[in-house]
C-alpha cells in the first residue's frame, strides 16, 4: 500500500485501486495536490479489508486487477458500506454492462482520462455527500407520498402520471446515483408492455418540466451520456 501523510488542510481520503504503476502514481500525485490524502492499492485481494479497518472518503476502484475484478469488490463493499465508488473501466461499452448487472457503483470513468477530471469527479461526489448528510430530510422539499401517489414540491401539489410518479421516486431517493435507462424501465411498469428507451426519455423530459415549472433555477434530472439519468436536487422525504 502507498499512503500519503495526513495534513491538516485535507477534505477527505482517497483510496486508489490501480494495478498500473503510472496511471496509480498520477492519481496520487493530482489527487493529493487538490489537497486529499490518498491510499493506493495495487491488488485486489487487499481492498475489503482496507476498506473496513480504514473507511476512506471515497474509492476509486478499477474493473480489471490481480487478485479479485472490481465487480465483486464492489458488491463485497456494498454489503456492510455505503462508501462512494467509482468505478475505471479501459473500455466504453462495460459502462452499460455494468449499470445493468446494478453493482453499486456511484459513478464510471473511462479510460483513458483526465487526471483533472478524475479529481473534478471527486471533489463533486464528495460535496454531494456532504450535502447529503447534513441534510435534514424533515426539511427537504420535495415530499413524496407512496401511500396516496402524491408528490409535493415546496407546497405545491406535482400533477403526475403513474409513470412519472414512480420516477421520481426512483431518481429522487439516490441523488448523484446514475440509473441506466433498463433499470429505469424495470421499475417503470407492473406489466409486461413492450417499451423502449425512447418511452424513459419521454416521460423524463415531461417530468423535468413540470419540476422547473416550480423552480426553475434548480437543476433536478441530468443526462449522463451513454449512462443514463440522475437525480441532481436535494434527496426526497418520503411519507
Amino acid at each position: 500500500m502507498h499512503e500519503s501523510p495526513l495534513s491538516a488542510s485535507q477534505s477527505g481520503s482517497v483510496l486508489i485501486v490501480e494495478d498500473e504503476p503510472k496511471l496509480g502514481q498520477l492519481l496520487v500525485d493530482y489527487l493529493q495536490a487538490a489537497g486529499y490524502r490518498t491510499q493506493w492499492l495495487t491488488n485486489g485481494a487487499e481492498v475489503v479489508a482496507t476498506v473496513r479497518q480504514t473507511p476512506p472518503a471515497i474509492i476509486l476502484l478499477d474493473l480489471m486487477l490481480p487478485g479479485s475484478d472490481g465487480i465483486t469488490l464492489c458488491r463485497e463493499i456494498r454489503r456492510f458500506s455505503d462508501i462512494p465508488i467509482v468505478m475505471v473501466t479501459a473500455k466504453t461499452e462495460e459502462i452499460d454492462r455494468l449499470l445493468g448487472l446494478e453493482i453499486g457503483a456511484d459513478d464510471y470513468i473511462c479510460k483513458p482520462y483526465s487526471p483533472r477530471e478524475v479529481v473534478a469527479r471527486v471533489k463533486t461526489i464528495l460535496r454531494r455527500c456532504s450535502q447529503q448528510r447534513h441534510q435534514p430530510t424533515d426539511d427537504a422539499p420535495l415530499l413524496i407520498n407512496e401511500s396516496r401517489f402524491q408528490a409535493s414540491y415546496q407546497g405545491h401539489m406535482l400533477e403526475l402520471t403513474p409513470a412519472e410518479f414512480r420516477l421520481l421516486k426512483i431518481l429522487a431517493s439516490q441523488p448523484g446515483h446514475v440509473f441506466s435507462r433498463e433499470q429505469l424501465l424495470n421499475n417503470l411498469y407492473d406489466d409486461y408492455r413492450v417499451v423502449t428507451d425512447r418511452t424513459i426519455d419521454s416521460h423524463i423530459k415531461n417530468l423535468q418540466r413540470k419540476l422547473e415549472l416550480l423552480d426553475g433555477e434548480k437543476p433536478f434530472i441530468r443526462a449522463v451520456y451513454g449512462m443514463g439519468y440522475r437525480w441532481e436536487a436535494e434527496m426526497c422525504r418520503l411519507l
